[in-house]
């Protein structure tokens, strides 16, 4: 029995492994492809990018595992069943669940370490790669050159370009003012423009244009009897030089990239677990709660019909006997005294009306930020259970392809799990967008699959004909000679 479960894991270990690394590969190219505009043109050492590479993988193992889960228990079982293996086992006594025992033993622990993981690795995940992509877009290279804009972002400098991106640009101008004495302006028709390695400087390699420079004012000379020299005014020598081909080059050593403080990000419900996440959830709680309160006793204070005693002074008419009276009647009231009450009833509704439309703005983003605690919440605990249930869906599916290897079982796994993915990522709009609870939203696709994997599992398990060919065409065949 021993060498059967060491046959089993060894067997299921190098499909695993393999689709896992094959499935991260994926999900960092997606994630390059949607950041390739924040990360291209800004010179990043090659330690930020390893970095950045390091902390995205740590956050993405959550999503290839149930991909690698599914494929490798496919093959696996795929791969005993066309050897006829899983005959031989199965003629010896032994159950499809007892042959699936030692697996699933190492899929409840590789679940149980993928919560963990989720718990507490991701979040510090999260906080890292966002905080430093954070930095990468807000970087001021980035903002360099704007087609039609002077952009004046390096001290002692002002740049336009007419039109172009990326590294190449067309109509540039540049107007240098580091020398305080002298006014330089440099204009090409085209410039390419690339960072040195160490980051320190811009270089614009500038093609057919053409400097001009304005030197220091030269005060006028005159003769010891004090007649002038030359001209008498004040003058400013200039020149013009063209050019075919040059290269200018700019300090930039103040503008690489500023890492920010990593606590800005940590009230994000990315970056917490769930011990956090509820806790962030009660303050929430209480802090709507007293919210709530105090705005419920400003607006009955405000109103005369909701209190026992309003006082005159601030509705600008006074009783003789007492600065209180419990009712006003409006009929004995003068003509002044009702246009001035309709006026401050006016001006009151007005006002309560704006602090309720304000408070149902805020009450609307406290829901909001609920629900996106609420989602995170219960994604961990989908993502554990969606592990056990594509294997329940992938072994039992696998005995009865009977085939093994990357073809069959890649091109199912392939259908199951964008089926799965599509019914994660509906779950989790529809929880974004409150049609669905965040827990019927993220459980989504785990109890989807539920069912089908009972179904499957058991079928396979009592060598059920319904999955064989030859009785689809059995019954096909008595339906047509009918």
């Amino acid at each position: 029995m021993k060498r059967l479960y060491l046959f089993s894991l060894r067997s299921f270990a190098g499909p695993f492994v393999i689709t896992l690394i094959i499935s991260m590969f994926i999900l960092i190219l997606q994630f390059f492809w949607v950041y390739i505009d924040d990360l291209m043109g800004k010179g990043l050492g090659v330690f930020v990018i390893l970095e950045l590479l390091f902390y995205v993988s740590a956050s993405l193992i959550p999503l290839a595992l149930p991909l690698a889960i599914l494929l490798s228990s496919l093959m696996t079982f795929g791969n005993l069943s066309e050897n006829n293996e899983l005959t031989a086992l199965k003629s010896s006594g032994l159950s499809l669940f007892h042959i699936m025992r030692p697996l699933m033993i190492m899929v409840t622990l590789i679940a149980c370490f993928t919560f963990y993981f989720a718990n507490y690795v991701i979040p510090v995940a999260n906080l890292k790669w966002h905080s430093l992509i954070y930095d990468i877009q807000n970087t001021k290279i980035s903002t360099v050159l704007t087609p039609g804009v002077y952009t004046k972002d390096f001290e002692g400098y002002a740049i336009k370009v007419k039109e172009g991106k990326d590294s190449l640009f067309k109509g540039i101008t540049i107007h240098d003012h580091t020398t305080p004495t002298e006014i330089k302006t440099v204009k090409a028709e085209e410039a390419r423009v690339y960072k040195s390695e160490n980051g320190r400087y811009l270089f614009f390699d500038l093609k057919n244009g053409h400097i001009y420079e304005e030197m220091e004012i030269q005060n006028p000379v005159f003769s010891p009897n004090g007649n002038p020299i030359g001209n008498a005014t004040y003058s400013r020598p200039a020149r013009i030089s063209s050019f075919e081909k040059g290269i200018y080059k700019l300090n930039i050593s103040g503008f690489s990239l500023n890492r920010s403080d990593e606590d800005i990000f940590t009230d994000k419900y990315e970056m917490m677990n769930v011990f956090q996440i509820s806790q962030a959830m009660d303050s929430l709680k209480v802090k709507k709660a007293k919210i709530l309160d105090q705005f419920a006793k400003g607006l009955k204070n405000q109103h005369a019909s909701l209190t026992k005693i309003q006082t005159i002074k601030n509705q600008g008419f006074r009783n003789n006997t007492s600065d209180k009276i419990d009712v006003v009647i409006f009929d004995k009231l003068t003509k002044v005294e009702r246009k001035r009450t309709y006026e401050a009833v006016i001006s009151a509704l007005y006002n309560s009306n704006e602090n309720i439309n304000n408070q149902i703005s805020f009450l609307e983003t406290t829901e909001n930020e609920s629900n996106m605690y609420w989602i995170e919440f219960h994604r961990k605990f989908a993502l554990t259970y969606a592990i056990i249930v594509l294997f329940f869906v992938g072994a039992p599916l696998g005995a009865i392809i009977r085939k093994g290897g990357f073809g069959a079982p890649v091109v199912i796994a392939a259908v199951v799990f964008m089926l799965y993915f599509i019914l994660i990522s509906i779950g989790e709009n529809l929880a974004n967008t409150k049609v669905l609870s965040p827990f019927w939203g993220m459980w989504l696709g785990g109890l989807f699959f539920t069912p089908v994997a009972i179904f499957i599992s058991y079928h396979a398990s009592n060598d059920s004909e319904i999955f064989n060919k030859e009785f689809w065409l059995t019954i096909f065949k008595k339906k047509s000679n009918k």
